[in-house]
């Protein structure tokens, strides 16, 4: 089980991105621009230095939903690779199951 702080932190980023999402976007397209000024491009990249860094999407982890550990999490299940084995020995996940050969 992870530290509930670092559940909580991603919680908090992700809220940090959502509110800040669409002013990022307006600055990076004016960044992306090629008809855009060269001060316009300095202008929105220095604002976009001073928007939050947990407003990037980038610094989001992926953790399990229940278990909430960062690494080994299947990105279809959003469970991690120890609670989705346990889900799919009792037969929570639907088409999958253990492999034998």
């Amino acid at each position: 089980m992870a530290k509930t702080s670092m559940v909580e932190r991603e919680l908090k980023r992700k809220k940090l991105v959502l509110r800040y999402a669409k002013k990022r976007a307006e600055l990076k397209a004016v960044l992306i621009d090629p008809d855009a000024s060269y001060e316009a491009k300095m202008e929105a990249s220095v604002k976009m230095q001073k928007l939050p860094r947990d407003s990037s999407p980038v610094r989001g982890r992926n953790r399990c939903a229940l278990s909430g550990r960062p690494r080994g999490v299947y990105q279809k299940f959003g469970l991690g690779r120890n609670k989705l084995r346990e889900a799919t020995m009792r037969g929570d996940v639907p088409g999958l199951r253990k492999a034998s050969w």
